[in-house]
This record gives structure tokens, C-alpha cells and sequence, in this order.
């Protein structure tokens, strides 16, 4: 009976390293090898398109430039995403969708992001879960609120960022026909 850790290994001792990785080693850098200390972690690797990323984040943590570049890419990138994401809280769409997901960018790198996006994933199930426990009557008056707040929270963007109060400009037109 062959097991995992032995296919593994069986694999990656039949040949030379591909791709990325004899690339890699070929300029110096050190590349996790199978087998060697970090089995565990590599065992654990999911395959495909995941697999392939987290192999490609390796090679360039691998070279110092690359780790600190790695680090100022996922910074930029994350803080353009969260900036997009908190301009569009405000308006109906998908800023907090937005938000999350440039946490889930700086997380790729950073470990406060990551204790961040696990704290938020947690406490959005828990409410999920509260508010799908409820009866149908609380959970329409729950979604009525929230209703409400986007609606005068929309009201209140268009009056003080553009200048159009629509509450007035329908009271004129309701008062006029």
C-alpha cells in the first residue's frame, strides 16, 4: 500500500525540478523541496490553480527583492481595492464586498489582515446564522431597517456631496401636480 507522503515524495525524486523552480534554482535561490522539511506543509497543498499560486508566491518570497516587492504589490494593490470598496459604502453596490475583499488581498501577505478577515468572517456567520434562526416577521422588520438606513445614507450622500436633496425636490413636485 503506497501512501500519500510516500507518492509525494516518489514523485518529486523521479526527476528534476520544473518550470519555476529549476528556473529559480538555476539563479541561487533556495526552492522548498518535497521531502525536505516542510513536507507537511506541501502535503497539504491543494492542486490546481490554488497550488500553482501559492508555488508562485513561494519562488518570489524565496529572493529577498522579490519578498519585498511581493509585500509593496499586495499593499498597493489591497489599499486601492479597501479605498474603492469605502468610496462605494455609501452608494448601493458592493462597497463593503469591496472592502472585504482588499482585506482578503492584504491577507495573501499580511498576518494582521488575516486575523482581521477571520475576525469579520466569523462575526458575519454568526449573525447570518442569528438572523436565519428568527422568525419571518423579525427578519422582514430586521431588512425593513436596514432598508431605511441605506435609503437616508443615499439621501444624505446626494444632498452633501452632489447638492441634490431629493426629499425637498419631491415634496415641490407632489405640491405642484
Amino acid at each position: 500500500m503506497v501512501t500519500r507522503g510516500s507518492s509525494v515524495a516518489a514523485r518529486t525524486t523521479a526527476g528534476p525540478p520544473k518550470g519555476a523552480a529549476r528556473a529559480a534554482e538555476s539563479r541561487g535561490y533556495e526552492v522548498p523541496v518535497e521531502g525536505g522539511p516542510r513536507t507537511a506543509l506541501v502535503e497539504r497543498r491543494q492542486a490546481g490553480w490554488r497550488g500553482r499560486l501559492h508555488t508562485t508566491l513561494e519562488l518570489i518570497r524565496a529572493n529577498p527583492t522579490g519578498r519585498v516587492a511581493l509585500k509593496i504589490f499586495i499593499g498597493v494593490l489591497g489599499a486601492v481595492v479597501v479605498t474603492v470598496g469605502v468610496a462605494l459604502i455609501p452608494l448601493p453596490g458592493p462597497g463593503w464586498l469591496l472592502v472585504i475583499a482588499g482585506l482578503g488581498v492584504w491577507a495573501v501577505e499580511f498576518h494582521w489582515a488575516r486575523r482581521l478577515l477571520a475576525f469579520t468572517r466569523r462575526h458575519v456567520n454568526a449573525w447570518t446564522r442569528w438572523v436565519t434562526s428568527r422568525s419571518l416577521p423579525l427578519r422582514c422588520a430586521l431588512g425593513a431597517v436596514g432598508l431605511v438606513f441605506v435609503s437616508v445614507v443615499v439621501w444624505l450622500s446626494l444632498k452633501y456631496s452632489l447638492g441634490i436633496d431629493l426629499v425637498a425636490r419631491t415634496l415641490h413636485y407632489l405640491a405642484t401636480h
